[in-house]
């Protein structure tokens, strides 16, 4: 690894490569005034980052990876061949990075890049955002925003004042099904929207890998499940739902399954999978999620989020056998929510109901239903049926899906986020900083609803939490 003072002169020698803006005043939103691709640095290169990420190789035009920030030694070689990053700026820390910039501000009077992708562990979301805004970089976060409320209010003031290009992991408004389905929101020829009732299946093994073994799964470590799991599907019904804003907000859950209470008597002491009797009966069996399909050549998510490196059968034994996710899930010291409900009231009278649930075969695959006072839209992430109530008639929206996560989400985030910051408009994202603090507001609203028993004043608890933070 480069030591942060032996690199200046290469980044003198490439920060010409990229140079998009003119840095008299860093903290202004300026629109890039050449053609050459949007330059990006990657905080974390692990499978967010990657997916970001993947849109520079898919489009180098467009944009480009220049600088990178990552931890484990084999994910951050991969990431930096695969990307071409010059080794002068590829770094074990976010922190050295940020050095590394300063550093080149300081002496060159650029930044190393136009935008920061950060994609680093939730808790870690917020400093990360601080130090690169306070340098004028324009940021694209991962959801959360944060994984407490103090902070989410922080960094929105970061933001405000850095005057920069900001976008949020909310995948789910840039997939083109969502954006077909929210057009047809937007014409008005159904009326008025009075009800969404909105389903996410986590799906059963996905929950076990993420919430019970992974890195969500202790709300201490992390967050709750509702913030980590699903605070972009309470956005999009703010987005669908919008102008009207969440007044009042209800909620219920529990851990209901992935307790000791509920092992298999069969399964005995056993504590990891390899050592169980009952593995083989075990929809939850580390060896079926993990190790079969990598045997059978799928060396794809999730196997490859648990070995830095390849994931071939060796190295994926090896982590079953002494890491994380070769626990039995009814071991673990897991904590979060497997189902949880909120209901939703909004300025306008419209309501919403969104259910989180683990224990599904379909993977995130969102059902959705709005109702509409002269019609109705019913979809599941793929395809959806658009009836009017005026003309009698239905039809079959099928959205081409461009591949890629989320049924092209990711895909259409980055590319929307790298056009925002290319023109310097904010609006190309279709929401800021302050909109994506008021969903993330209203999934705390619901976890405290959830916790107290009590219905929550949305305005009220905003209210409170501004006037307990120091900003």
């Amino acid at each position: 690894m480069p030591l942060v003072s032996n690199a200046k002169n290469l980044w003198r020698k490439s920060i010409h490569l990229h140079d998009p803006f003119n840095n008299h005043n860093m903290g202004q939103d300026v629109a890039a005034r050449h053609t050459d691709p949007v330059t990006l640095v990657i905080i974390g290169c692990g499978q967010r980052g990657k997916k970001y990420a993947a849109y520079a190789l898919d489009e180098p035009t467009k944009c480009k990876v220049v600088a990178i920030a990552e931890p484990r030694p084999k994910t951050r070689k991969s990431f930096a061949d695969a990307h071409h990053v010059d080794q002068t700026l590829v770094f074990n820390t976010w922190q050295d990075l940020h050095q590394a910039s300063a550093d080149t501000i300081k002496t060159v009077g650029k930044r190393l890049a136009d935008a920061v992708i950060i994609a680093v562990q939730d808790h870690m979301h917020l400093e990360v955002a601080l130090a690169f805004a306070e340098q004028g970089y324009h940021i694209l976060c991962e959801k959360p925003m944060s994984t407490n409320l103090d902070d989410c209010l922080k960094m929105e003031a970061a933001v405000k004042k850095a005057g920069i290009i900001f976008g949020m992991g909310h995948v789910l408004r840039y997939s083109p099904y969502s954006k077909a389905l929210t057009e047809v929101v937007r014409s008005g020829t159904l009326g008025q929207l009075i009800n969404v009732v909105h389903i996410e299946p986590v799906g059963y093994y996905h929950f076990a890998h993420s919430y019970v073994r992974g890195n969500w799964a202790r709300e201490e470590e992390s967050c709750f499940s509702l913030m980590t799991k699903s605070c972009h599907d309470i956005d999009i019904l703010c987005h669908w739902l919008s102008p009207g804003t969440p007044t009042r907000v209800s909620s219920f859950g529990s851990l209901q399954h992935f307790r000791k209470i509920s092992k298999p008597p069969a399964a005995g002491s056993a504590t990891r999978c390899f050592d169980c009797a009952h593995e083989k009966e075990c929809p939850y069996s580390a060896r079926k999620i993990y190790l079969d399909p990598v045997s059978q050549g799928n060396t794809h998510w999730p196997a490859s989020t648990i070995v830095d490196g390849v994931p071939d059968i060796e190295n994926i034994t090896s982590a079953l056998k002494h890491g994380p996710y070769g626990r039995c899930v009814y071991e673990c010291d897991n904590d979060v929510c497997d189902n949880q409900v909120v209901n939703l009231e909004f300025s306008n009278g419209a309501t919403a109901t969104f259910t989180m649930i683990a224990h599904t075969s379909l993977i995130c695959e969102r059902q959705t239903r709005l109702h509409f006072s002269h019609g109705e839209i019913v979809g599941d992430m793929n395809t959806f049926t658009v009836t009017n109530f005026r003309t009698g008639q239905t039809k079959k929206h099928v959205p081409k899906n461009e591949g890629g996560g989320h049924g092209g989400g990711d895909t259409g985030l980055i590319r929307t986020f790298v056009e925002a910051v290319r023109t310097g408009r904010q609006s190309v994202l279709g929401t800021d900083v302050s909109q994506v603090l008021k969903s993330h507001l209203t999934v705390f609203a619901a976890e405290s609803s959830r916790r107290e028993g009590k219905v929550v004043d949305c305005f009220e608890f905003e209210k409170e939490a501004r006037k307990k933070v120091i900003i």
